[in-house]
């Protein structure tokens, strides 16, 4: 029997193995977007922004469709960056610049990274959402150069910064992982897959 095609819209490599690892152990053949598409975010949060993707990835490969929109989120500035967390500034240095300039030496840290996963079917309609919610803390400085926001945010549970987390701990305790964990088990169902 042929295993079912499933879409992961990002244009990303790393992200579609990561998240193609995060879904377990499913009979899937996974590929990502076709190099053409290329999608505006323009949804006002991130479950909108997760659906243009998966919407269109759907429509123009007609294959089930995984997509996620994901963002720092910082207590004390108010949520920011959020979903702006990708165009936040010109390049990672200006991110982390930016975001430690905005907290200064407050003392109040505490961040989250969140995405939202969504699914939807060969043709652009939405299945299921799902959301993953990893807390943390901004430190002071990067734990290591050449990173992003990944590289400020202190994992408590892990001893270690979102950027050194493994595989399986990303799997299991990032904010990705965690959403696609949530998502797995509808689409173990719809696709009639048991365990």
């Amino acid at each position: 029997m042929e295993k079912p095609l499933l879409t992961i819209a990002s244009g990303n490599p790393r992200k579609v193995s990561e998240i193609e690892a995060m879904l377990g152990p499913l009979p899937l053949s996974v590929q990502r977007q076709p190099d053409s598409l290329e999608v505006e975010e323009t949804g006002t949060n991130y479950l909108e922004n997760a659906i243009l993707k998966a919407e269109a990835a759907s429509k123009m490969t007609g294959h089930l469709t995984i997509a996620d929109d994901s963002g720092l989120e910082i207590d004390s500035l108010n949520g920011a960056p959020g979903i702006y967390s990708a165009r936040f500034a010109a390049n990672n240095e200006a991110k982390i610049n930016k975001v430690l300039k905005a907290l200064k030496e407050n003392p109040y840290r505490s961040a989250r990274f969140i995405s939202v996963m969504v699914l939807c079917d060969g043709e652009g309609k939405l299945l299921k959402e799902a959301e993953g919610i990893c807390w943390g803390e901004i430190l002071s400085k990067p734990a290591y150069s050449g990173g992003e926001f990944e590289s400020l945010f202190w994992v408590k549970e892990a001893n270690c910064t979102y950027g050194e987390l493994t595989q399986q701990q990303l799997s299991k305790i990032g904010s990705r992982g965690k959403a696609a964990r949530a998502l797995a088990p509808f689409l173990r169902n719809y696709l009639g897959i048991s365990d």
